[in-house]
């Protein structure tokens, strides 16, 4: 059957009970919206990488759009209706004539819910970006496992864009495009026996495959993504750190790089597997290849875009990222102690997106680590007997263990722990010295009041510290840094920074400091 009259059917206000009817194109599919609900069908069409030419293949592809999205996103994803053709011809949703083609019916929600308006509008605020990295760890935890090569699949793809850029030299510069495949080939040398152990060890898994902002929508306040790559179980099975760096690379290229590394160091806490400390160590290459993709997609869409140059510009853009993220930065350590109200928390979560290779460095905080060994809630609060030296001697060691694989990895660490004890300043400055990078302590001095007004406007946060905790820090300062005077020596590699300031004022004096 012609497939323009379907198309005119569904976008027919009559098909809807007399709602308005928007329609929205995709390459591979149309959608029409029509009051609280959507009907998506699937396009007729033939690219290089799927063909949905025949009506059986269409509908197979609804099914299987279903079967991934559903369990992460039940509330948009409904079921299968046929559009059915009565003898006179006439089409119908769910008639008694046979089925011509068959539609998805969705539950609609605002366009202004999609994460990339939220973006757009500057409204991609840190606490967003805490509950997006949350939300795509449950997502991959969630994810079926698959049994493929993740350096195999990432090869795969490198082959698929070297021919692709080799049909585009009036687009992308052939030496660029050519440049990036030899850099990206040997960062998959490098990466390779790394990727063959992450696949043995079970994060290889059938991903969402196209997770960019645009592909996760807010339902209430809950980042919910949607709209998983369905045409190819091979593009759709990968690494899931390659899946999240699509998102992390979405993020940067928007100018939200505070966002992407906010996004990353919840996603690493989220998960709570220290090996991913180790995966860091090919994000370099799967935000590259990301990055090339997009080049890509830009440069095949540029061949017969109205707006040709705009389009060249862009997939100019993302070649260049993808260079730029074969190139990283070093590796450094910056470690932040102070009594609670001091400004750690909030001066590493400044400073993270600031260090190293792209998003900046893992973020690794005593307060989620505590947490994390109660087996509680990060906000949940632990009763001041779980405050013991055992405890906090293994939040230590947690925290200089996660510290050394990081920087093995090549990313940087800022460590946001108290570090009252002249010991415990030494153990970490050495855990930089022995992975052999820059050390950078900073011992944060505040004046009691200002201790005292910090920790009592905190809510929804991860520390338990209140008025009598820095109380009790201050009673016992004597045999500590807290206790020997600001001009006092905090140790090699440390440095005593006044704190007192805005949290601005305080980044600023860092950095002149990190430079």
């Amino acid at each position: 059957m012609d497939h323009a009259k379907i198309e005119a059917f569904l976008a027919d206000p009559a098909t809807h009970d007399g709602a308005p009817v928007q329609v929205v194109r995709t390459h591979a599919a149309l959608v029409f919206l029509a009051g609280d609900s959507a009907l998506k069908i699937k396009r007729p069409v033939t690219y290089d990488y799927l063909d949905f030419s025949r009506p059986e293949t269409r509908r197979a592809m609804l099914e299987r759009e279903i079967a991934l999205n559903a369990p992460a996103a039940p509330e948009i994803y409904g079921e299968m209706v046929p559009i059915t053709r009565a003898g006179d011809g006439s089409l119908a949703l769910d008639g008694s004539g046979e089925a011509v083609e068959w539609a998805l019916r969705m539950r609609r929600f605002p366009a202004e819910a999609e994460l990339s308006r939220i973006a757009a509008r500057g409204a991609l605020d840190p606490a967003l970006a805490v509950r997006l990295g949350t939300a795509v760890a449950a997502y991959h935890a969630a994810a079926p496992r698959r049994t493929a090569c993740g350096a195999e699949l990432i090869a795969e793809i490198l082959d698929e864009l070297a021919r692709v850029f080799a049909e585009m030299p009036d687009r992308l510069s052939p030496g660029r495009t050519a440049g990036f495949r030899t850099a990206a080939g040997r960062a998959l040398d490098t990466a390779a026996p790394l990727l063959r152990d992450r696949s043995a060890a079970g994060f290889v898994r059938r991903c969402h495959g196209d997770l960019h902002l645009g592909n996760i929508v807010l339902i209430g306040d809950r980042p919910v993504p949607f709209d998983a790559l369905e045409f190819d179980e091979r593009l759709g099975t990968m690494d899931i750190l390659y899946d999240l760096a699509f998102l992390l690379m979405d993020l940067r290229q928007r100018g939200l790089d505070a966002a992407a590394n906010i996004v990353l160091n919840r996603w690493l806490h989220a998960m709570a597997d220290p090996a991913h400390l180790d995966g860091l160590a090919a994000l370099p290459l799967f935000l590259s290849v990301r990055a090339a993709i997009r080049a890509m997609v830009a440069g095949q869409r540029a061949a017969g875009a109205a707006d040709r140059p705009g389009a060249i510009a862009e997939a100019e853009a993302y070649l260049a990222a993808a260079e730029g993220y074969l190139a990283p930065a070093a590796a450094r350590l910056v470690a932040v102690g102070g009594l609670s109200g001091s400004g750690k928390s909030t001066l590493g979560a400044a400073l993270a997106p600031l260090l190293g290779p792209p998003p900046g460095a893992v973020h690794l905080r005593s307060d989620l680590i505590r947490k994390r060994h109660a087996g509680v809630a990060e906000t949940d609060r632990l009763p001041p007997e779980s405050y013991t030296p055992e405890s906090t001697a293994a939040v230590y060691a947690t925290l200089r263990d996660e510290a050394r694989r990081t920087l093995a990895a090549g990313q940087a660490v800022v460590l946001d722990a108290a570090h009252q004890h002249a010991e415990e300043r030494a153990a970490t400055a050495a855990v930089a010295a022995a992975a052999g990078v820059p050390f950078l302590g900073l011992w944060l001095d505040a004046p009691p009041e200002v201790l005292f007004a910090r920790v009592g406007a905190r809510h929804d946060d991860a520390s338990d510290a209140d008025a009598s905790v820095v109380r009790h820090q201050l009673d016992r300062a004597g045999d500590t840094i807290a206790g020997s005077g600001p001009g006092s020596d905090p140790g090699p590699g440390w440095q005593r920074i006044d704190a007192t300031g805005s949290p601005e004022t305080l980044l600023q004096t860092v950095r002149t400091r990190l430079a």
